[in-house]
């Protein structure tokens, strides 16, 4: 049995040939009737898959440690736009504000703005942050210039990516298209193409059948963060699944109730996710004036990250507060978050600042204070 969107697809490919795999992503995940992002709330164990801001408390009020330090070091700005990308049901920043209320001028000072494009999300994010008085965006570029601070948890591995495929004649683009039975399948398009690579895929030595991943959207939107950080006050926090590129392989992938499926299996029914190419975000955001940090275009293991910003201790904190079932559920969350068998590793992290600005912490500078 398939889907309203899979005979959409399906008619659509047959009368107009195969499309991309951004075009096929952007579909599954955002079509405003059957999209996967616009019909249903994704998270938690009911759902389809579990953020790290679902899994404790901790992963929050970390951000908010974080935040709050860049707003310090660099000056305490009167006014700040707070903004996150993709935020879920409003755990991240919920945990985030509650962790820094006791901070001095930081809560008057912040303007909260969410870009999220689920009418199903911002009724969720509506009910956790309503003392906040957020105001919903549908992109980055519709938040208003200004001091910016910006938190993005996996966020861009849910942008659309295309692929290319590395044939004797050159690369080209494999797309969706149909088999003889009529069903969506992956295909190729013999033209040459490859011209939205990195240079850095162009400068290795690929084997025939290999593939490669870039995502545009992805990359002007770290380009957007890195025009505005290099014009005014403000730091980003990026957290994501991926790597310091160029990798090669497929990494786009199909989540339904917490399972792997198949990618093209009833489209609109599934989570649809890539692997993050930090070093092409990092290019973005330096090319357009800004400062990436730890370096250029690398990232740090999320694991890292959470025990300079302090987690560690604040789980001692809240273990001793707590009932043993609680406590072992406390570590159990730790380990999960920071572990390099498990999220600690495989989620890394990258910042960007003014070229100016200090470096933020958890990537190796003190911070200051405020009076």
């Amino acid at each position: 049995m398939t889907g309203a969107l899979q005979d959409l697809l399906v008619r659509r490919i047959a009368l107009t040939g195969p499309i991309s795999i951004a075009s096929f992503m952007g579909e599954a995940l955002g079509h405003p009737q059957h999209g996967y992002y616009i019909t249903r709330d994704p998270l938690g164990v009911k759902g389809d898959f579990t953020t790290a801001p679902e899994i404790s408390q901790m992963f929050g009020e970390m951000m908010g440690v974080w935040l709050a330090d860049c707003w310090i070091n660099q000056g305490c700005p009167e006014r700040v736009h707070l903004v996150e990308l993709g935020p879920g049901r409003g755990t991240l920043m919920a945990d985030a504000l509650r962790a820094t209320v006791r901070v001095p001028g930081f809560h008057a000072a912040i303007r909260l703005h969410l870009v999220e494009t689920s009418p199903t999300l911002r009724q969720r994010q509506a009910e956790a942050l309503a003392a906040f008085t957020p105001t919903w965006h549908d992109s980055l570029t519709a938040v208003p210039d200004g001091p910016m601070l910006l938190v993005a948890n996996e966020f861009f591995d849910a942008l659309p990516i295309r692929q290319f495929i590395r044939t004797p004649a050159g690369w080209a683009e494999r797309k969706v298209g149909l088999n003889p039975a009529g069903q969506l399948a992956f295909t190729f398009d013999p033209t040459p193409g490859g011209a939205l690579l990195t240079p850095l895929h162009r400068e290795v030595e690929i084997p025939p059948g290999a593939i490669a991943e870039t995502c545009p959207a992805g990359i002007a939107v770290a380009a957007e963060i890195g025009r505005r950080l290099s014009a005014q006050t403000g730091a980003a926090l990026i957290i994501d699944y991926g790597y310091d590129g160029p990798a090669i392989g497929d990494t786009l992938q199909a989540l339904r109730a917490h399972e792997y499926v198949p990618v093209l299996d009833d489209p609109g029914s599934a989570d649809l996710t890539a692997h993050v190419d930090f070093t092409a975000l990092g290019q973005a955001a330096r090319q357009a004036g800004a400062r990436v940090h730890p370096g250029i275009g690398a990232s740090v293991e999320q694991g890292g990250l959470l025990r300079a910003l302090g987690i560690d201790a604040r789980a001692a904190a809240l273990s001793a507060r707590a009932t043993p079932v609680q406590q072992t559920d406390i570590q159990a969350a730790l380990t999960r978050l920071t572990s390099t068998q498990s999220m600690g590793r495989l989620f890394r992290a990258m910042a960007i600042t003014h070229p100016a600005a200090p470096t933020p912490a958890g990537f190796a500078a003190p911070t200051g204070d405020c009076a």
